[in-house]
Protein backbone atom coordinates (compact mmCIF):
# COMPACT_ATOMS: atom_id res chain seq x y z
CA UNK A 1 0.00 0.00 0.00
CA UNK A 2 1.49 3.33 -1.03
CA UNK A 3 1.73 6.11 1.57
CA UNK A 4 -0.71 8.94 1.00
CA UNK A 5 0.59 12.29 -0.10
CA UNK A 6 0.30 15.22 2.33
CA UNK A 7 -2.63 17.48 1.53
CA UNK A 8 -0.30 20.45 0.98
CA UNK A 9 3.03 20.09 -0.72
CA UNK A 10 5.47 22.19 -2.62
CA UNK A 11 4.19 25.57 -3.76
CA UNK A 12 4.14 26.71 -7.38
CA UNK A 13 6.22 29.70 -8.41
CA UNK A 14 4.42 32.96 -9.24
CA UNK A 15 5.52 35.62 -11.74
CA UNK A 16 8.45 37.68 -10.49
CA UNK A 17 8.23 41.47 -10.12
CA UNK A 18 10.27 43.22 -12.77
CA UNK A 19 11.84 45.79 -10.43
CA UNK A 20 12.09 46.24 -6.71
CA UNK A 21 13.36 49.53 -5.24
CA UNK A 22 16.14 49.47 -2.69
CA UNK A 23 15.84 50.72 0.91
CA UNK A 24 16.46 54.32 -0.19
CA UNK A 25 13.47 54.16 -2.52
CA UNK A 26 15.55 54.89 -5.60
CA UNK A 27 18.19 52.28 -6.30
CA UNK A 28 16.71 49.14 -7.90
CA UNK A 29 17.57 45.75 -6.46
CA UNK A 30 18.12 42.60 -8.49
CA UNK A 31 15.24 40.14 -8.24
CA UNK A 32 15.46 36.49 -9.17
CA UNK A 33 15.56 32.87 -8.15
CA UNK A 34 18.03 31.64 -5.55
CA UNK A 35 20.14 28.70 -6.70
CA UNK A 36 21.80 27.06 -3.70
CA UNK A 37 25.00 25.00 -3.78
CA UNK A 38 25.58 22.02 -1.44
CA UNK A 39 28.66 23.83 -0.03
CA UNK A 40 26.48 26.63 1.38
CA UNK A 41 26.96 29.46 -1.10
CA UNK A 42 24.60 30.23 -3.97
CA UNK A 43 23.67 32.45 -6.88
CA UNK A 44 20.78 34.70 -7.82
CA UNK A 45 19.48 33.85 -11.28
CA UNK A 46 18.31 37.21 -12.63
CA UNK A 47 17.88 36.70 -16.36
CA UNK A 48 19.08 40.29 -16.91
CA UNK A 49 21.85 39.27 -19.31
CA UNK A 50 24.58 40.35 -16.89
CA UNK A 51 25.17 36.95 -15.35
CA UNK A 52 24.15 35.44 -12.03
CA UNK A 53 24.98 37.19 -8.76
CA UNK A 54 27.20 35.29 -6.31
CA UNK A 55 25.77 34.93 -2.80
CA UNK A 56 28.11 34.01 0.03
CA UNK A 57 27.32 31.40 2.68
CA UNK A 58 26.48 34.03 5.33
CA UNK A 59 23.73 35.71 3.30
CA UNK A 60 22.48 32.34 2.05
CA UNK A 61 21.45 31.51 5.64
CA UNK A 62 18.32 33.57 4.95
CA UNK A 63 17.13 31.56 1.95
CA UNK A 64 16.45 28.08 0.64
CA UNK A 65 17.03 26.77 -2.85
CA UNK A 66 14.37 28.02 -5.25
CA UNK A 67 13.27 31.03 -3.17
CA UNK A 68 12.60 34.31 -4.93
CA UNK A 69 14.64 37.11 -3.39
CA UNK A 70 15.73 40.71 -3.86
CA UNK A 71 19.49 41.21 -3.73
CA UNK A 72 21.68 44.27 -3.34
CA UNK A 73 24.80 44.07 -5.50
CA UNK A 74 27.79 44.86 -3.27
CA UNK A 75 30.69 44.49 -5.70
CA UNK A 76 32.58 41.98 -7.80
CA UNK A 77 34.86 39.11 -6.88
CA UNK A 78 38.31 38.27 -8.27
CA UNK A 79 36.66 36.55 -11.25
CA UNK A 80 34.68 39.64 -12.14
CA UNK A 81 31.38 38.13 -11.00
CA UNK A 82 28.82 40.33 -9.31
CA UNK A 83 28.46 39.68 -5.59
CA UNK A 84 25.46 40.54 -3.50
CA UNK A 85 23.52 40.21 -0.27
CA UNK A 86 19.94 39.11 0.13
CA UNK A 87 17.78 42.05 1.21
CA UNK A 88 14.46 40.19 1.39
CA UNK A 89 13.03 36.82 0.50
CA UNK A 90 9.94 37.71 -1.55
CA UNK A 91 8.53 34.23 -2.06
CA UNK A 92 9.30 30.86 -0.53
CA UNK A 93 9.64 27.93 -2.92
CA UNK A 94 9.18 25.07 -0.48
CA UNK A 95 6.56 24.18 2.05
CA UNK A 96 7.73 20.56 2.46
CA UNK A 97 10.87 18.58 1.89
CA UNK A 98 12.04 15.00 2.39
CA UNK A 99 14.96 13.90 4.54
CA UNK A 100 16.26 11.68 7.31
CA UNK A 101 15.37 12.43 10.94
CA UNK A 102 18.26 12.49 13.44
CA UNK A 103 18.59 12.96 17.20
CA UNK A 104 21.83 14.56 18.38
CA UNK A 105 22.71 16.63 21.46
CA UNK A 106 19.10 16.54 22.68
CA UNK A 107 17.87 17.99 19.38
CA UNK A 108 15.69 16.43 16.69
CA UNK A 109 16.43 17.63 13.16
CA UNK A 110 15.94 16.59 9.53
CA UNK A 111 18.79 16.48 7.03
CA UNK A 112 17.19 17.09 3.63
CA UNK A 113 17.86 14.60 0.84
CA UNK A 114 18.18 17.57 -1.50
CA UNK A 115 21.81 18.51 -0.84
CA UNK A 116 21.12 22.07 -1.99
CA UNK A 117 19.24 22.59 1.29
CA UNK A 118 22.28 23.11 3.51
CA UNK A 119 20.35 24.03 6.67
CA UNK A 120 19.15 21.29 9.01
CA UNK A 121 15.45 21.60 9.86
CA UNK A 122 14.91 21.45 13.62
CA UNK A 123 11.80 19.52 14.73
CA UNK A 124 10.30 20.13 18.20
CA UNK A 125 9.72 16.93 20.18
CA UNK A 126 5.97 17.57 20.09
CA UNK A 127 5.99 17.61 16.27
CA UNK A 128 7.60 14.22 15.60
CA UNK A 129 4.31 12.44 14.78
CA UNK A 130 5.76 9.13 15.94
CA UNK A 131 8.90 9.32 13.79
CA UNK A 132 12.09 7.75 15.12
CA UNK A 133 15.79 8.47 14.73
CA UNK A 134 16.86 7.33 11.25
CA UNK A 135 13.40 7.45 9.64
CA UNK A 136 12.89 8.93 6.18
CA UNK A 137 10.23 11.59 6.67
CA UNK A 138 8.26 14.30 4.95
CA UNK A 139 8.66 17.52 6.95
CA UNK A 140 6.59 20.68 6.67
CA UNK A 141 8.52 23.88 7.19
CA UNK A 142 6.82 25.96 9.91
CA UNK A 143 9.50 28.63 10.29
CA UNK A 144 11.87 29.66 7.53
CA UNK A 145 15.56 30.37 8.15
CA UNK A 146 17.01 33.76 8.92
CA UNK A 147 20.44 35.08 9.78
CA UNK A 148 19.85 34.25 13.46
CA UNK A 149 17.48 31.27 13.38
CA UNK A 150 17.49 27.83 11.84
CA UNK A 151 14.37 26.57 10.05
CA UNK A 152 11.76 24.71 12.10
CA UNK A 153 9.44 21.96 10.89
CA UNK A 154 6.93 19.29 11.79
CA UNK A 155 6.79 15.70 10.55
CA UNK A 156 3.75 15.09 8.36
CA UNK A 157 4.58 11.60 7.15
CA UNK A 158 6.95 8.75 7.93
CA UNK A 159 8.03 7.10 4.68
CA UNK A 160 10.16 4.30 6.11
CA UNK A 161 13.81 3.43 6.57
CA UNK A 162 16.57 4.37 4.07
CA UNK A 163 17.08 0.69 3.22
CA UNK A 164 13.41 -0.17 2.62
CA UNK A 165 12.41 -1.54 -0.80
CA UNK A 166 11.04 1.20 -3.00
CA UNK A 167 11.98 4.03 -0.62
CA UNK A 168 13.98 5.83 -3.33
CA UNK A 169 10.84 6.09 -5.44
CA UNK A 170 8.88 7.54 -2.53
CA UNK A 171 11.68 10.07 -1.94
CA UNK A 172 11.93 11.00 -5.64
CA UNK A 173 8.18 11.57 -5.91
CA UNK A 174 8.29 14.13 -3.14
CA UNK A 175 11.71 15.62 -3.78
CA UNK A 176 10.81 16.44 -7.38
CA UNK A 177 7.19 17.28 -6.57
CA UNK A 178 5.70 14.67 -8.88
CA UNK A 179 1.90 14.63 -8.61
CA UNK A 180 1.26 10.98 -7.78
CA UNK A 181 -2.22 11.35 -6.27
CA UNK A 182 -5.29 12.42 -8.18
CA UNK A 183 -7.27 15.52 -7.16
CA UNK A 184 -10.82 14.84 -5.99
CA UNK A 185 -12.23 16.47 -9.14
CA UNK A 186 -10.32 13.98 -11.32
CA UNK A 187 -11.45 11.00 -9.23
CA UNK A 188 -15.06 12.19 -9.57
CA UNK A 189 -14.68 12.60 -13.34
CA UNK A 190 -13.05 9.17 -13.63
CA UNK A 191 -16.06 7.49 -12.03
CA UNK A 192 -18.27 8.86 -14.80
CA UNK A 193 -16.17 7.39 -17.61
CA UNK A 194 -17.69 4.49 -19.57
CA UNK A 195 -16.30 0.97 -19.27
CA UNK A 196 -16.95 0.03 -22.91
CA UNK A 197 -17.48 1.76 -26.24
CA UNK A 198 -21.17 2.71 -26.48
CA UNK A 199 -23.42 3.16 -29.49
CA UNK A 200 -23.58 6.87 -28.71
CA UNK A 201 -19.79 6.98 -29.26
CA UNK A 202 -20.22 5.85 -32.86
CA UNK A 203 -21.87 8.54 -34.98
CA UNK A 204 -21.87 8.19 -38.74
CA UNK A 205 -18.82 10.46 -38.97
CA UNK A 206 -16.69 7.88 -37.10
CA UNK A 207 -15.29 5.29 -39.50
CA UNK A 208 -15.91 1.66 -38.56
CA UNK A 209 -12.62 -0.22 -39.07
CA UNK A 210 -13.33 -3.16 -36.79
CA UNK A 211 -13.07 -5.55 -39.74
CA UNK A 212 -9.39 -4.69 -40.29
CA UNK A 213 -6.59 -6.63 -38.60
CA UNK A 214 -4.99 -3.90 -36.50
CA UNK A 215 -2.34 -5.07 -34.03
CA UNK A 216 -0.21 -3.44 -31.35
CA UNK A 217 3.53 -4.16 -31.15
CA UNK A 218 5.32 -3.11 -27.95
CA UNK A 219 7.84 -4.28 -25.38
CA UNK A 220 7.12 -7.21 -23.08
CA UNK A 221 6.47 -4.99 -20.06
CA UNK A 222 4.25 -2.39 -21.77
CA UNK A 223 0.87 -1.81 -20.12
CA UNK A 224 -0.56 1.13 -22.07
CA UNK A 225 -0.96 0.81 -25.83
CA UNK A 226 -1.07 4.17 -27.62
CA UNK A 227 -0.95 2.96 -31.20
CA UNK A 228 -2.01 0.12 -33.46
CA UNK A 229 -0.95 -0.49 -37.07
CA UNK A 230 -2.34 -2.10 -40.22
CA UNK A 231 -1.08 -2.28 -43.81
CA UNK A 232 -2.34 -3.30 -47.24
CA UNK A 233 -0.51 -3.87 -50.53
CA UNK A 234 -1.84 -1.70 -53.32
CA UNK A 235 -1.25 -1.91 -57.06
CA UNK A 236 1.11 1.07 -57.06
CA UNK A 237 2.35 0.96 -53.49
CA UNK A 238 0.97 0.52 -50.00
CA UNK A 239 -1.66 1.71 -47.59
CA UNK A 240 -0.47 2.22 -44.00
CA UNK A 241 -2.90 2.98 -41.22
CA UNK A 242 -1.69 4.16 -37.83
CA UNK A 243 -4.45 4.26 -35.22
CA UNK A 244 -3.89 6.43 -32.14
CA UNK A 245 -6.03 6.29 -29.02
CA UNK A 246 -8.71 9.00 -29.30
CA UNK A 247 -8.00 10.59 -25.93
CA UNK A 248 -9.80 13.80 -26.86
CA UNK A 249 -13.11 11.93 -27.05
CA UNK A 250 -12.95 11.35 -23.31
CA UNK A 251 -10.80 14.29 -22.16
CA UNK A 252 -12.37 17.66 -22.85
CA UNK A 253 -10.34 20.87 -22.85
CA UNK A 254 -10.18 22.76 -19.54
CA UNK A 255 -12.05 20.07 -17.61
CA UNK A 256 -10.57 18.38 -14.53
CA UNK A 257 -8.78 15.49 -16.26
CA UNK A 258 -7.35 17.79 -18.93
CA UNK A 259 -6.05 20.28 -16.36
CA UNK A 260 -4.33 17.53 -14.38
CA UNK A 261 -2.85 15.97 -17.54
CA UNK A 262 -1.49 19.40 -18.50
CA UNK A 263 0.01 19.74 -15.03
CA UNK A 264 1.66 16.30 -15.21
CA UNK A 265 2.76 16.76 -18.86
CA UNK A 266 3.95 13.14 -19.23
CA UNK A 267 3.71 9.77 -17.59
CA UNK A 268 6.73 9.04 -15.38
CA UNK A 269 8.16 5.53 -15.30
CA UNK A 270 9.89 4.01 -12.28
CA UNK A 271 10.92 0.39 -11.74
CA UNK A 272 7.70 -1.53 -11.08
CA UNK A 273 5.66 1.67 -10.89
CA UNK A 274 4.19 4.23 -13.28
CA UNK A 275 2.88 7.69 -12.44
CA UNK A 276 0.43 8.03 -15.35
CA UNK A 277 -0.53 11.28 -17.05
CA UNK A 278 -4.14 10.11 -17.31
CA UNK A 279 -6.24 8.18 -14.76
CA UNK A 280 -6.00 4.42 -15.11
CA UNK A 281 -9.58 4.16 -16.37
CA UNK A 282 -8.21 5.88 -19.49
CA UNK A 283 -4.49 5.04 -19.62
CA UNK A 284 -4.96 1.32 -18.94
CA UNK A 285 -8.48 0.85 -20.25
CA UNK A 286 -10.59 3.04 -22.57
CA UNK A 287 -7.62 4.78 -24.20
CA UNK A 288 -5.42 1.70 -24.34
CA UNK A 289 -5.75 -0.16 -27.64
CA UNK A 290 -6.04 -3.56 -26.01
CA UNK A 291 -6.84 -6.65 -28.11
CA UNK A 292 -10.30 -8.16 -28.52
CA UNK A 293 -12.21 -5.02 -27.46
CA UNK A 294 -13.58 -2.06 -29.37
CA UNK A 295 -11.60 1.13 -28.96
CA UNK A 296 -12.05 4.65 -30.27
CA UNK A 297 -9.11 5.92 -32.32
CA UNK A 298 -7.87 8.74 -34.48
CA UNK A 299 -6.47 7.20 -37.66
CA UNK A 300 -3.74 8.48 -39.93
CA UNK A 301 -4.42 6.80 -43.28
CA UNK A 302 -1.30 7.04 -45.44
CA UNK A 303 -0.86 6.22 -49.13
CA UNK A 304 2.72 5.31 -50.08
CA UNK A 305 4.23 4.65 -53.47
CA UNK A 306 6.44 1.62 -54.07
CA UNK A 307 9.51 3.67 -53.06
CA UNK A 308 8.07 4.55 -49.66
CA UNK A 309 7.25 8.17 -50.48
CA UNK A 310 4.07 9.57 -48.93
CA UNK A 311 1.79 10.60 -51.79
CA UNK A 312 -1.41 11.21 -49.80
CA UNK A 313 -2.78 11.06 -46.28
CA UNK A 314 -5.93 11.80 -44.31
CA UNK A 315 -7.04 11.81 -40.68
CA UNK A 316 -10.39 10.66 -39.35
CA UNK A 317 -11.99 9.34 -36.15
CA UNK A 318 -12.61 5.60 -36.15
CA UNK A 319 -13.44 2.59 -34.05
CA UNK A 320 -11.04 -0.37 -34.24
CA UNK A 321 -10.81 -3.86 -32.76
CA UNK A 322 -7.19 -4.91 -32.28
CA UNK A 323 -6.56 -8.55 -33.18
CA UNK A 324 -3.48 -9.10 -31.01
CA UNK A 325 -1.12 -7.56 -28.48
CA UNK A 326 2.29 -8.50 -29.88
CA UNK A 327 5.87 -7.93 -28.73
CA UNK A 328 8.92 -6.89 -30.72
CA UNK A 329 10.57 -10.19 -29.90
CA UNK A 330 7.64 -12.25 -31.18
CA UNK A 331 7.18 -10.28 -34.38
CA UNK A 332 10.83 -10.34 -35.41
CA UNK A 333 11.11 -14.05 -34.66
CA UNK A 334 8.19 -14.71 -37.01
CA UNK A 335 9.35 -12.32 -39.73
CA UNK A 336 12.92 -13.64 -39.64
CA UNK A 337 11.62 -17.22 -39.77
CA UNK A 338 13.41 -18.23 -36.56
CA UNK A 339 10.05 -19.17 -35.01
CA UNK A 340 6.48 -19.80 -36.09
CA UNK A 341 3.36 -18.42 -34.41
CA UNK A 342 1.30 -21.09 -32.64
CA UNK A 343 -1.74 -19.28 -31.25
CA UNK A 344 -4.64 -19.02 -33.73
CA UNK A 345 -4.88 -15.21 -33.56
CA UNK A 346 -1.13 -14.91 -34.16
CA UNK A 347 -1.28 -17.24 -37.14
CA UNK A 348 -4.16 -15.18 -38.52
CA UNK A 349 -2.27 -11.86 -38.39
CA UNK A 350 1.06 -13.13 -39.79
CA UNK A 351 0.19 -12.23 -43.43
CA UNK A 352 -0.64 -8.68 -42.27
CA UNK A 353 2.66 -8.48 -40.40
CA UNK A 354 4.48 -9.45 -43.58
CA UNK A 355 2.74 -6.58 -45.41
CA UNK A 356 3.77 -4.22 -42.60
CA UNK A 357 7.35 -5.40 -43.01
CA UNK A 358 7.29 -4.56 -46.72
CA UNK A 359 5.97 -1.10 -45.84
CA UNK A 360 8.81 -0.70 -43.35
CA UNK A 361 11.41 -1.67 -45.97
CA UNK A 362 10.00 0.94 -48.37
CA UNK A 363 10.00 3.61 -45.64
CA UNK A 364 13.61 2.78 -44.73
CA UNK A 365 14.66 3.18 -48.34
CA UNK A 366 12.94 6.57 -48.43
CA UNK A 367 14.67 7.51 -45.18
CA UNK A 368 18.06 6.65 -46.66
CA UNK A 369 17.34 8.61 -49.83
CA UNK A 370 16.46 11.79 -47.98
CA UNK A 371 19.63 11.46 -45.89
CA UNK A 372 18.23 11.06 -42.38
CA UNK A 373 20.86 10.49 -39.70
CA UNK A 374 20.74 6.99 -38.25
CA UNK A 375 22.91 5.55 -35.50
CA UNK A 376 22.99 1.98 -34.28
CA UNK A 377 23.42 2.78 -30.59
CA UNK A 378 23.29 0.22 -27.81
CA UNK A 379 21.01 1.06 -24.91
CA UNK A 380 20.84 -0.76 -21.60
CA UNK A 381 18.01 -2.49 -19.76
CA UNK A 382 17.97 -2.82 -15.99
CA UNK A 383 16.40 -6.00 -14.62
CA UNK A 384 14.99 -5.78 -11.11
CA UNK A 385 14.36 -8.52 -8.59
CA UNK A 386 10.96 -8.76 -6.89
CA UNK A 387 12.44 -6.82 -3.97
CA UNK A 388 13.10 -3.87 -6.29
CA UNK A 389 16.89 -4.26 -6.16
CA UNK A 390 18.92 -4.22 -9.36
CA UNK A 391 19.54 -7.77 -10.50
CA UNK A 392 21.54 -7.11 -13.66
CA UNK A 393 22.20 -4.54 -16.36
CA UNK A 394 22.21 -5.88 -19.91
CA UNK A 395 22.31 -4.45 -23.43
CA UNK A 396 18.95 -3.87 -25.08
CA UNK A 397 18.54 -5.84 -28.29
CA UNK A 398 16.96 -3.62 -30.93
CA UNK A 399 15.57 -5.71 -33.78
CA UNK A 400 13.78 -4.97 -37.04
CA UNK A 401 10.37 -5.02 -35.35
CA UNK A 402 11.42 -2.01 -33.24
CA UNK A 403 12.44 -0.20 -36.42
CA UNK A 404 9.20 -1.21 -38.16
CA UNK A 405 7.08 0.52 -35.52
CA UNK A 406 9.46 3.46 -35.38
CA UNK A 407 9.14 4.10 -39.13
CA UNK A 408 5.34 3.83 -38.97
CA UNK A 409 5.23 6.38 -36.13
CA UNK A 410 7.63 8.72 -37.93
CA UNK A 411 5.42 8.65 -41.01
CA UNK A 412 2.29 9.42 -38.97
CA UNK A 413 4.05 12.23 -37.09
CA UNK A 414 5.27 13.78 -40.34
CA UNK A 415 1.75 13.65 -41.78
CA UNK A 416 0.37 15.28 -38.62
CA UNK A 417 2.85 18.16 -38.96
CA UNK A 418 2.00 18.65 -42.63
CA UNK A 419 -1.72 18.55 -41.88
CA UNK A 420 -1.46 21.17 -39.15
CA UNK A 421 0.70 23.41 -41.34
CA UNK A 422 -1.73 23.17 -44.24
CA UNK A 423 -4.66 23.93 -41.94
CA UNK A 424 -2.75 26.87 -40.41
CA UNK A 425 -3.59 25.57 -36.94
CA UNK A 426 -1.46 26.66 -33.96
CA UNK A 427 0.53 23.70 -32.75
CA UNK A 428 3.78 22.62 -31.15
CA UNK A 429 6.34 21.38 -33.64
CA UNK A 430 9.18 19.09 -32.63
CA UNK A 431 12.14 21.00 -34.04
CA UNK A 432 15.69 19.75 -34.37
CA UNK A 433 18.14 22.29 -35.70
CA UNK A 434 21.52 21.60 -37.23
CA UNK A 435 24.88 22.18 -35.55
CA UNK A 436 26.01 25.57 -34.30
CA UNK A 437 29.23 26.91 -35.85
CA UNK A 438 31.07 26.37 -32.56
CA UNK A 439 29.98 22.75 -32.17
CA UNK A 440 30.62 22.05 -35.84
CA UNK A 441 34.20 23.37 -35.55
CA UNK A 442 34.81 21.27 -32.42
CA UNK A 443 33.55 18.16 -34.22
CA UNK A 444 35.70 18.81 -37.29
CA UNK A 445 38.79 19.24 -35.11
CA UNK A 446 38.13 15.92 -33.40
CA UNK A 447 37.50 14.14 -36.71
CA UNK A 448 40.63 15.57 -38.30
CA UNK A 449 42.77 14.08 -35.52
CA UNK A 450 41.35 10.68 -36.51
CA UNK A 451 41.78 11.32 -40.25
CA UNK A 452 38.02 11.51 -40.80
CA UNK A 453 36.17 14.28 -42.58
CA UNK A 454 32.60 15.56 -42.57
CA UNK A 455 31.27 16.87 -45.86
CA UNK A 456 29.15 19.94 -46.41
CA UNK A 457 31.60 22.68 -45.53
CA UNK A 458 30.06 25.31 -43.23
CA UNK A 459 26.54 23.97 -43.76
CA UNK A 460 26.56 20.16 -43.65
CA UNK A 461 23.27 18.50 -44.47
CA UNK A 462 21.66 15.54 -42.72
CA UNK A 463 22.92 13.44 -45.63
CA UNK A 464 26.51 14.49 -44.82
CA UNK A 465 26.02 13.36 -41.25
CA UNK A 466 24.38 10.13 -42.39
CA UNK A 467 27.30 9.37 -44.67
CA UNK A 468 29.76 9.99 -41.83
CA UNK A 469 27.80 7.67 -39.52
CA UNK A 470 27.77 4.99 -42.20
CA UNK A 471 31.52 5.27 -42.92
CA UNK A 472 32.44 4.99 -39.24
CA UNK A 473 29.91 2.31 -38.24
CA UNK A 474 32.45 -0.54 -38.18
CA UNK A 475 35.29 1.27 -36.42
CA UNK A 476 36.32 0.23 -32.92
CA UNK A 477 35.71 3.78 -31.73
CA UNK A 478 32.36 4.06 -33.54
CA UNK A 479 30.41 4.56 -30.28
CA UNK A 480 32.61 7.51 -29.31
CA UNK A 481 32.45 9.08 -32.76
CA UNK A 482 28.69 8.73 -32.98
CA UNK A 483 28.25 10.22 -29.51
CA UNK A 484 30.28 13.27 -30.54
CA UNK A 485 28.33 13.54 -33.80
CA UNK A 486 25.11 13.61 -31.79
CA UNK A 487 26.49 16.19 -29.38
CA UNK A 488 27.45 18.46 -32.25
CA UNK A 489 23.78 18.83 -33.13
CA UNK A 490 21.34 20.89 -31.09
CA UNK A 491 18.79 19.24 -28.85
CA UNK A 492 15.29 18.70 -30.20
CA UNK A 493 12.69 20.98 -28.63
CA UNK A 494 9.06 21.96 -28.86
CA UNK A 495 8.23 25.34 -30.41
CA UNK A 496 5.20 26.99 -32.05
CA UNK A 497 7.24 27.86 -35.14
CA UNK A 498 8.25 25.16 -37.62
CA UNK A 499 12.02 24.92 -38.02
CA UNK A 500 12.18 21.39 -39.41
CA UNK A 501 13.88 18.30 -38.05
CA UNK A 502 17.55 18.07 -39.04
CA UNK A 503 18.24 14.54 -37.81
CA UNK A 504 15.22 13.00 -39.50
CA UNK A 505 15.57 15.23 -42.58
CA UNK A 506 11.91 16.30 -42.32
CA UNK A 507 10.72 19.76 -43.35
CA UNK A 508 8.15 19.58 -40.54
CA UNK A 509 7.70 17.19 -37.66
CA UNK A 510 5.56 16.94 -34.55
CA UNK A 511 4.56 14.39 -31.94
CA UNK A 512 1.19 12.74 -32.44
CA UNK A 513 1.50 9.07 -31.60
CA UNK A 514 1.61 8.91 -27.77
CA UNK A 515 -1.44 10.82 -26.49
CA UNK A 516 -1.85 8.59 -23.41
CA UNK A 517 1.53 9.46 -21.93
CA UNK A 518 2.68 12.72 -23.56
CA UNK A 519 0.52 15.85 -23.35
CA UNK A 520 1.86 17.61 -26.50
CA UNK A 521 0.54 14.66 -28.53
Amino acid sequence: MQPKRPSKTYSRAKPLPERVLGPDGREPLAVGKVLAHPDGFGFLETGDGLGDIFLGADTMRNALNGDTASVQVTGTDHRGRREGEIVEVLQRALTHTVGVLHFRDKTWFVVARDTRIAQDIVVPKTKLSGAKDGDVVDVRITRYPSADEEPLGEITQVLGQPTDDGIEIEIALRQFDLPYEWPDAVLAAEKKLPKTVRKSDLPETRMDLRHLSFVTIDGETAKDFDDAVYAEKRRRGFRLMVAIADVSHYVKAAEAIDKEAYNRSTSVYFPRRVIPMLPEALSNEMCSLKPDVDRLALVCDIELNIDGKIVNYKFFPAVIHSRARLTYTQVWAWLSKTAEPTEPNHVAVLPDLEKLYRVYQALRQARDRRGAVDFESTETVIDFAESGKIERIRPSVRNEAHKLIEECMLAANECAAKFLLAAKMPTLFRNHEGPTPQKLEALRQFLSRHLISLGGGLTPTPADYAELAKLTANREDAALIHMLILRSMQQARYAPDNLGHFGLAFEAYTHFTSPIRRYPD
